[in-house]
């Protein structure tokens, strides 16, 4: 990935501290060929939900004040501050198929694991 303009991160640098597991990386780019898109996945913090703040996922083009992680995911500095030391994971169980984040900064989540507080 050419990262001129950009201010990428390797997760080796210690950095930032935002870990994708091997599942969420598979289906990220299982996605990417499917939608015939080199776009990444931007994860973001937004307002709202039934616990104050959400977690938003879609692919976007990555704009000069992202973080790239792993050349696959980007974060917007306002909603890095809220997935300091987090993992995005993409989960297949009874609930469905999924992406979460494991978010050590969230004081409690619901239940769908799509909304928290801190």
């Amino acid at each position: 990935m050419d990262c001129n303009n950009l201010r990428c991160l390797d997760n080796m640098e210690k950095r930032i501290d935002f870990q994708v597991t091997p599942s969420a990386i598979k289906r990220i780019q299982s996605l990417q060929s499917k939608n015939e898109t080199s776009q990444l996945l931007r994860v973001s913090v937004e307002g709202g939900g039934c616990q104050g703040f959400s977690y938003k996922f879609g692919f976007d083009a990555n704009a000069s004040d992202d973080l790239v992680v792993q050349d696959i995911v980007i974060i917007d500095p306002t909603s890095l501050e809220f997935l300091k030391g987090a993992e995005l994971d993409y989960a297949e169980d009874l609930l469905g198929s999924y992406f979460r984040v494991q978010n050590p900064v969230a004081e409690s989540t619901c239940g769908c694991g799509t909304s928290f507080s801190v």
